[in-house]
């Protein structure tokens, strides 16, 4: 009996098997940007100041990826101070009742040998409604590089209805994302061939 209790023990302590270790990154802020773009009679295009994004695995298999990004409606830029205040206010992003812009990805599949599409929940004003946001990932090995990719949804799908004054602009809204990152722990994402 305490043969078969210490071989038991002995199992599990040096055969179980290890969680697989997971990829970690980072994501360098400084270098990287979100930025939109709107069709319009006049040019309607800006970036974020502030936000933040984070890209996690629970595998080094490239489906257990999971993108988050969360902006601050208020950070607009579009290098105007009309332009700005028009986007903020009830029509557009509704700053002061709906602060965050977000998008978590619920869905990444490889499209391509270096291409990845993520769907997820995109989150603006207060409406929730699933997008599709399409990458290219660099695959060189050494687990740093710029993911960049784009976004585009009908901003009337999300409230959006009102227009600027003598400016015409279209419905479609693109957005990029262009995030600059680096591997700094685990094993590296396994891609298909």
């Amino acid at each position: 009996m305490r043969f078969t209790t210490l071989f038991l023990f002995t199992s599990a302590v040096f055969f179980s098997p290890t969680p697989t270790e997971a990829p970690v990154f980072a994501i360098t802020h400084v270098e990287s940007t979100i930025k939109f773009d709107v069709e319009a009679s006049v040019a309607i295009e800006g970036k974020f100041d502030k936000w933040d994004a984070t890209l996690t695995f629970t595998s080094p298999e490239l489906s257990t990826g999971v993108l988050d990004i969360k902006i601050q409606a208020d950070s607009v830029d579009t290098g105007s101070g009309m332009k700005d205040g028009k986007l903020k206010g009830k029509d557009f992003f509704d700053v002061k009742n709906n602060p965050w812009i977000a998008f978590h990805s619920t869905k990444v599949e490889q499209t391509g040998p270096d291409t990845v599409a993520l769907d997820g929940d995109f989150t603006i004003r207060g409406v929730t409604r699933r997008e599709r946001l399409t990458l290219t990932v660099p695959r060189d090995g050494k687990g740093a590089g710029t993911i960049k990719g784009t976004m585009a949804f009908d901003r009337k799908q999300y409230g959006m209805n009102s227009g600027i004054p003598f400016i015409k602009i279209a419905d479609r809204v693109e957005v990029t994302v262009d995030l600059t990152g680096k591997r700094i722990s685990g094993p590296p994402i396994v891609f298909k061939e």
